[in-house]
């Protein structure tokens, strides 16, 4: 499955195409696979969050 492309106005359909899209990654991982990958992706928002906040200041 590809990569959604997300529209503009972030509808629900979006959200709904993103749901999928991480289902079909994450369908076939283990429980420590898909642990693994939700702190990892977890890790990296929260990394993003921070260095926008340095900037705000």
């Amino acid at each position: 499955m590809e990569k959604p492309n997300l529209s503009p106005d972030f509808t629900i359909e979006d959200i709904h195409k993103l749901r999928e899209y991480n289902y079909y990654l994450t369908k076939d991982m283990t429980p420590q696979e898909r642990r693994d990958y939700y702190n990892k992706r977890g890790i990296e928002v929260h990394r993003q969050i921070q260095e926008r906040k340095l900037q705000k200041v």
